[in-house]
């Protein structure tokens, strides 16, 4: 395991990347201002309501159980897409994320904006509540005509 899987922060303190609050109890920081698109994500569209974005290695076996844990989490989940980056193929968005170990679970919302972060395994019940953070956030203003 990875110095950056085992760090945890207090109640309120930002991990050293500051990009956005873990799913992990402990671990929350204030959210981010990075905000992904489809183009970022390799095309994969963005979900009506929130995306999970899941980045991988090849040879990582905690990235298996990630992707169970995503997909079950997503399975009654409506509006949510499930997008699985191979860090490996997409360096320059891991580096602008500061990904430094995989498995890496980014919640977006509707805009994109990413919402909640978290290296390792989540729970179930902690990719739920994220999901559900992310889905409450304001929707994205639409211009009137």
């Amino acid at each position: 395991m990875t110095e950056a899987a085992r760090t945890t922060h207090g109640p309120g303190d930002a991990p050293a990347t500051g990009v956005a609050p873990a799913l992990r109890g402990p671990r929350v920081a204030p959210s981010s201002d990075v905000t992904l698109t489809s183009d970022d994500l390799g095309g994969a569209p963005l979900g009506a309501r929130a995306t999970v974005v899941q980045f991988s290695s090849t040879f990582c076996v905690p990235c298996r159980r990630t992707r169970q844990v995503v997909e079950h989490a997503l399975r009654t989940e409506g509006g949510v897409t499930h997008v699985d980056l191979d860090v490996a193929d997409h360096l320059a968005l891991g580096e602008r994320l500061a990904i430094t170990s995989t498995p890496t679970v980014l919640v977006l919302d509707a805009t994109g904006r990413v919402r909640r972060r978290a290296s390792g395994v989540p729970s179930l019940a902690q990719l739920r509540a994220a999901v559900a953070d992310a889905s409450a956030a304001p929707a994205p203003e639409v211009a009137s005509s």
